[in-house]
């Protein structure tokens, strides 16, 4: 978690909107933040689906302030890519806050330095195979959506240079414990479209 309040006390610096850290513990096992008011980015778009293209580009516009920042060399680099730049590693709508005044980022355990379509190909992998946090009949309802907001988020890069490193997201996401065999196999299958 050190490391984690220390990449948000530098993002915050650098202007990107991020709880403040209000305090960390000795031994770095706990850390408390500002409390942030507002839906996730999903819970918003969920209550009003005709703005989900919208938070797409919202979504590609944290991207592009967040890459706009060179990484501090204290970061780990990221598994796949290489660069200079500074990479959330999960930004992706639930990890995105909408308060009243705008769009706050979360949960920075995953920070890493490196190229930002390494972050961009992590964020189009969780989009379009992530589990979503809905019951059955919400879900399916809900997964036309997963076009829109893929669509508004990637019309906003080079997806030449984003399908490059699609590969690299792709093998190192399928290895995290926390997806499910299902969201692995609409990883893999992200890569042969």
């Amino acid at each position: 978690m050190a490391t984690e309040a220390r990449a948000m006390e530098y993002v915050r610096a650098h202007g990107y909107p991020v709880p403040a850290v209000e305090e960390i513990s000795a031994d770095g096992t706990d850390l408390v933040m500002e409390r942030v008011y507002g839906p996730s980015m999903v819970a918003a778009m969920a209550r009003r689906p005709w703005t989900i293209r919208r938070h797409g580009s919202v979504l590609a516009e944290l991207h592009h302030r967040l890459h706009d920042i060179p990484a501090p060399d204290w970061l780990a680099p990221a598994p796949y890519g290489t660069g200079d730049r500074l990479l959330h590693f999960d930004l992706h709508p639930l990890n995105v806050m909408m308060t009243a005044a705008g769009p706050v980022v979360i949960d920075w355990s995953n920070t890493r330095r490196g190229d930002p379509a390494a972050d961009v190909a992590l964020t189009w992998v969780m989009l379009a195979a992530g589990g979503m946090p809905y019951g059955r009949i919400r879900s399916a309802l809900m997964s036309p959506g997963r076009e829109w907001i893929i669509n508004g988020f990637l019309q906003r890069f080079d997806l030449a240079e984003v399908r490059r490193l699609l590969p690299g997201a792709v093998e190192w996401k399928v290895k995290d414990p926390n997806m499910t065999e299902s969201e692995c196999d609409a990883m893999r299958l992200l890569l042969t479209r």
